[in-house]
């Protein structure tokens, strides 16, 4: 079943039901997605107003590039939901022989690393998501700066909800550089993430 081609109400039930999948990850992506969605609409509605003409060409730039993003965590959805089943699959290989358990062992290992990276890969590009809101903050439609703001805070939520879906598969790879890299990497952004967030926020003035 495809997550991204389901409606909203279809989706959030899905969520809501016995099936593992989609969970944390793909919801994470999903806010990421709605912040990349809420900077190109304050964007969309920037360009073209003589208001704004002077930031024109930025505004047109933002857009391009939160469309880009928002396709990308769209598609995140998915990838994270198929991560998790592939970690599934992995543990039902059989397991009779000891080269039968070496080969499950290994697959087990591979499909956890892509599960940790799917999410990492979210909150990696959700991070972006901050200076394109304010962007749209500061110098866009200023009829619609609480969706900038509302893009800011989805995007805390996506860095922050991408990572605690990392760090629980991390703790069952054996591959101690990859873990070490990828802890240091998601620590570094989320050092920052909380204060982007306030940041943007007392920038909206109402």
């Amino acid at each position: 079943m495809e997550l991204k081609g389901l409606s909203v109400e279809a989706f959030i039930n899905e969520t809501g039901s016995s099936s593992p999948a989609p969970g944390g990850g793909s919801i994470a992506a999903l806010n990421a997605a709605s912040a990349a969605a809420l900077v190109e609409m304050v964007a969309s509605l920037t360009i073209g107003k003589e208001k704004y003409a002077a930031v024109e060409a930025d505004m047109k730039a933002v857009q391009a590039k939160a469309s880009e993003l928002k396709t990308k965590f769209v598609n995140f959805i998915d990838e994270d939901s198929n991560a998790f089943n592939k970690i599934m699959a992995a543990f039902k290989l059989p397991k009779g022989t000891d080269e039968e358990k070496a080969v499950r062992s290994e697959a087990i290992q591979t499909a956890t690393k892509e599960a940790a990276l799917v999410p990492f890969h979210v909150g990696e590009a959700a991070n972006e998501l901050f200076a394109l809101a304010e962007e749209v903050i500061t110098k866009g439609n200023q009829n619609a700066v609480t969706d900038g703001a509302v893009a800011a805070m989805n995007a805390r939520v996506a860095v922050k909800g991408a990572f605690l879906n990392v760090k629980i598969n991390l703790g069952s790879i054996k591959d101690e550089a990859f873990v070490a890299e990828l802890n240091a990497k998601m620590e570094a952004i989320e050092s920052e993430v909380n204060a982007k967030e306030t940041t943007l926020l007392s920038k909206v003035v109402l």
